[in-house]
């Protein structure tokens, strides 16, 4: 059984919740500024680090 907070996304999915365009994901992929896995040649994330990613870039935000 997998946990809900343990949930592999893959671009397609990120990019719809980021509302971004996919290739500015993979941007960020490459210069390391979201946290991403790559498999073989696909980018892989897990939810609830980008759900921590996200909430921690929204404090920096709302800090300034």
């Amino acid at each position: 059984m997998e946990s809900s907070d343990n949930i592999v996304m893959n671009a397609d999915e990120v990019s719809r919740w980021l509302r971004i365009p996919k290739s500015t994901l993979y941007k960020l992929c490459k210069k390391g500024q979201i946290p991403c896995t790559k498999i073989g040649k696909h980018w892989r994330f897990d939810r609830s680090i980008l759900e921590t990613w996200f909430e921690e870039k929204v404090r920096e935000k709302n800090k300034k």
